[in-house]
C-alpha cells in the first residue's frame, strides 16, 4: 500500500483510520477537508479545487480520506488501495454528533484553519441522506475498480478493527 484512499460517510471515522494507517505503514496523511476549505468554512472553487486534487494525489505516497465525488476518478486512479466504510447512518449521525459537542467551538484536527466545529442543520440532514443517496453509486464505483486496485468494504467498527490488526501482522 502506497496510496490509500479512504471514502464514506462523514462520522464513518475515515479520518481516525488515516491516522491508524499512517502509523502501522507510515503513509503521510491527506485530508482533503484541510485542503478544501478556507477560514470560516468557504469552498475553494472547482477549477482550482480540481488541479489542488491532482497536486496532491500526484505525491508518491499517502492515505487520503474525504468524499468529493468531483474528485474521486481521479483519486481512485492514483490510488492502489481504496477503503469504503459502508456504516450505517446512525452510527454516523451519532458519531458526527459527539464530534460537534467535543470540539464545539473550535477546530477540530485534520481541518483547516478558521473553520470551527458548529451545529449545522444542513450537514446533519447530509449526513442521515449520505447511503440513500451515495452507496448504490459507491458500490457500481468500486466494482469497476476491482480490477485494478485493492478494494476493502468495511461495514462496522468491528470489521475496521479486524481490518487494522491484519494490517500489524
Amino acid at each position: 500500500m502506497n496510496k490509500v484512499l479512504i471514502m464514506g460517510c462523514c462520522g464513518s471515522g475515515k479520518t481516525t483510520l488515516a491516522e491508524q494507517i499512517n502509523k502501522l505503514c507510515g503513509l503521510p496523511i491527506i485530508s482533503l477537508d484541510q485542503h478544501y476549505f478556507q477560514p470560516g468554512w468557504v469552498e475553494t472553487p472547482q477549477i482550482e479545487w480540481q488541479k489542488k486534487v491532482k497536486k496532491l494525489a500526484a505525491r508518491p505516497r499517502w492515505v487520503m480520506d474525504g468524499n468529493y465525488r468531483s474528485t474521486l476518478k481521479h483519486r481512485a486512479q492514483e490510488a492502489d488501495t481504496i477503503i469504503y466504510l459502508d456504516f450505517c447512518a446512525l452510527t454516523c449521525m451519532y458519531r458526527v454528533i459527539r464530534r460537534i459537542y467535543k470540539y464545539s467551538g473550535t477546530v477540530r484536527p485534520h481541518m483547516a484553519a478558521g473553520c470551527t466545529e458548529r451545529l449545522d442543520w444542513e450537514f446533519l440532514h447530509y449526513v442521515l441522506t449520505f447511503n440513500v443517496r451515495n452507496r448504490r453509486k459507491n458500490y457500481k464505483f468500486l466494482s469497476q475498480q476491482k480490477t485494478t486496485k485493492t478494494v476493502v468494504i468495511l461495514k462496522n467498527q468491528s470489521i475496521v478493527d479486524l481490518y487494522i490488526n491484519s494490517l500489524k501482522t
